[in-house]
């Protein structure tokens, strides 16, 4: 008895934790049922806490095997149908883990500290659009193209990024969502953005204060809205879970200034009007020098 009353203890102890601070998994339960704890508590914890359950049926009978009631066993499949985390689990803002909820955005992993955490980007909105190669365009006959810059306030990003290939987590705010808990429209998007593929990664050239990136083009051929092919930094993704997704750069980057691009047009029509109407939302951060990829000789 004074084992299991020690025991109930130190898991009391855990319960008085951040909800965040720990991801349930398939042993823990086991380790939460042998101490005694009865259904209803166990079932609780389940309900409070982000998890990461394996429900196939070896797995299954693996659990009953250890003594896990029916009971505890159906709570961790009601908890993994959504993406492998409680809908009442508790929401942070910063949480490392990718599978604990956090509220809509993009996010920084800053896997540097000796503590990981996450560091959401607060997005920049330009609705300047400057353009460039004017004098080119006019003394060509529109042959040369004039191009249309995106400009953002002040020379350097607050977010600060110490890996020169970063990890971002993208939370999106969709029906059913498991993960992505309701974003703050001071740095979402409205509209229905589903997926990393909708932004662009570019660099960033400073300028007089203020970081600039082109988004369009201008010639006697037509008018390009958004960020062309080579100015892209490519990134690949993958999906953690519904509305969660894992983004990286296909590359090192080297010290500079970047940011994830979602444009949007504000009005209609073609040519040099349509590109003026144009708005973009930005997810920025910096890769300082000293830890950007060297640059190439």
């Amino acid at each position: 008895m004074k084992r299991v009353a020690f025991a109930a203890a130190l898991v009391a102890c855990a319960w008085a934790l951040p909800a965040s601070a720990e991801t349930l998994d398939n042993a823990k339960v086991i380790e939460l049922s042998k101490v005694g704890l009865g259904d209803e508590a166990v079932i609780a914890k389940i309900k409070a806490s982000a998890a990461q359950y394996d429900t196939n049926t070896d797995a299954l009978i693996a659990l009953k095997n250890a003594g896990v009631s029916s009971a505890v066993i159906a709570a961790m499949i009601d908890a993994s149908k959504g993406g492998g985390a409680s809908a009442n689990a508790q929401m942070s803002s910063d949480a490392a883990d990718p599978k604990v909820p956090h509220p809509s955005g993009i996010y920084l992993l800053a896997n540097w500290l000796p503590e990981p955490k996450m560091a959401v980007i607060d997005a920049t909105t330009s609705n300047q659009t400057k353009t460039g190669g004017f004098f080119g365009y006019a003394m060509t006959g529109g042959l040369a193209s004039m191009s249309f810059k995106t400009v953002v306030p002040n020379q350097h990003a607050r977010t600060v990024s110490q890996r020169a290939r970063p990890t971002f987590y993208f939370y999106f705010d969709q029906v059913g969502r498991s993960l992505s808990n309701g974003g703050a429209s001071s740095f979402w998007v409205s509209g229905a953005v589903t997926s990393p593929n909708e932004f662009s990664l570019v660099r960033f050239d400073v300028k007089d204060g203020r970081r600039e990136a082109k988004v369009g083009s201008f010639n006697i051929g037509g008018a390009k809205a958004g960020v062309m092919d080579k100015d892209r930094i490519p990134f690949s993704y993958t999906t953690i879970a519904p509305g969660v997704y894992e983004v990286k750069p296909d590359i090192d980057l080297g010290g500079g200034e970047y940011g994830f691009i979602y444009s949007s047009s504000t009005g209609g029509g073609v040519g040099i009007g349509a590109m003026g109407a144009q708005t973009s939302r930005i997810f920025d951060f910096s890769v300082p020098a000293e830890y950007g990829a060297p640059k190439k000789k």
